[in-house]
């Protein structure tokens, strides 16, 4: 056998893999990339050094199979002895250490107790002021609070829960449904959404299935909101009201181009998914779906409808309003009827610039419509 008959072989067991883990045969997937890696490294010791970049790309394949496997020392193990070799090309290298890391991650995992539920999304930024593993800090806090929420918000929709407006979500789901930020290989700036198994599923037994696989269902819905469709919009969130409420979050994950100029999310282990890509577009696509969803009423129609954009100063929901310290006049501006704005919406946004659409009544008070990030 020569390499490219084992190579082969190797990708035919890993599309068998991924077949079984899509449809929900954990136990035959695991042991399927458990062969595939096997082949794989097979290949790779029958790779010759005047070859560099098949070397590199069968060294990368058969560690990140392996781990697939949760053959976590033998992963470890080809990944260390390859990058042990001077003539292992630079993008393998940076990619073997992403996976030495994430076993190292996974073995303090276990070691701590910790389970999480299948499935894990990569969530990454790019262009702007963004480099390769370094981003301005705002930034990274601003994104990691906004997938927490989305997230929270899948569970609830999972639950058939009423669509909360203000406040945090439950305790109970909070200590039930556990997300963890994870270090991700490098590439640009990468973080991992990972869940944590919850410790009393009776709690939720009517949803277990599905919190099994709530990372599958919230890239699900983003990746539908990265296609501006509204069809697929619908078809990912059957429920009015939280349909609203996605599209805003899912809106403000999106970039401005003032800051960074894309955001990805993928899916591990679903080659067979394409990632989900925000750009500068996608916000646009997202606003104008949006308002197209929410037509005025007469009196707003009456009013003059414009943009204001300021650092967001002061949030009372519970009391109807918001307040912007704004950039023009340099006043700081009270905006009513914020009541039904969604506190995972706007709490991320506090003491950072914003852009708030209003209408202006004859009277001079501003009435709220809509608010996004500004960067």
């Amino acid at each position: 056998m020569n390499w490219i008959e084992a190579h082969r072989k190797s990708e035919e067991l890993a599309a068998l893999a991924e077949g079984a883990l899509r449809a929900g045969e954990y136990a035959s997937a695991i042991a399927l990339y458990r062969d595939a890696g096997r082949e794989e490294a097979h290949a790779l010791s029958m790779v010759s050094p005047e070859t560099p970049k098949t070397m590199g790309v069968s060294a990368v394949s058969a560690a990140a199979l392996y781990f697939k496997a949760k053959e976590y020392d033998l992963a470890e193990r080809l990944a260390v002895s390859c990058l042990a070799r001077d003539d292992m090309p630079e993008f393998a290298s940076e990619q073997l250490k992403g996976i030495l890391q994430t076993v190292w991650n996974e073995r303090l995992f276990r070691a701590s107790g910790v389970e999480f539920v299948r499935g894990e999304l990569i969530v990454g930024v790019a262009g702007g002021l963004v480099a390769v593993g370094a981003a301005p800090l705002d930034l990274v806090h601003r994104k990691v609070e906004e997938v927490k929420n989305l997230f929270f918000r899948a569970v609830e929709m999972l639950l058939d829960l009423p669509l909360r407006i203000h406040g945090a979500p439950a305790s109970e789901l909070r200590e039930q449904f556990r997300p963890w930020m994870v270090q991700a290989p490098a590439g640009s700036y990468q973080f991992a959404l990972r869940v944590e198994k919850p410790k009393q599923f009776e709690l939720f037994a009517a949803a277990t299935p599905d919190v099994e696989e709530v990372t599958n269902r919230l890239f699900g819905i983003v990746s539908a909101a990265a296609t501006g469709s509204i069809e697929a919009i619908e078809d990912r969130i059957p429920r009015e009201d939280y349909r609203d409420c996605f599209i805003k979050q899912v809106r403000n994950l999106a970039p401005t181009g003032k800051t960074f100029e894309r955001l990805t999310i993928k899916a591990t282990g679903r080659e067979d998914l394409a990632p989900a890509v925000f750009s500068v577009q996608s916000r646009r696509v997202l606003t104008d779906s949006l308002r197209a969803r929410t037509p005025m009423s007469p009196e707003e129609t009456s009013a003059v409808r414009e943009q204001l954009v300021g650092i967001l100063r002061g949030v009372q929901l519970d009391k109807d309003w918001i307040e912007i310290a704004e950039e023009r006049s340099q006043q700081t501006i009270r905006i009513l009827q914020a009541g039904d704005a969604i506190d995972d919406i706007v709490g991320p946004l506090v003491n950072h610039k914003v852009t708030v659409d209003v209408t202006r009544h004859s009277d001079g008070r501003r009435s709220f419509l809509d608010i996004q990030s500004y960067e």
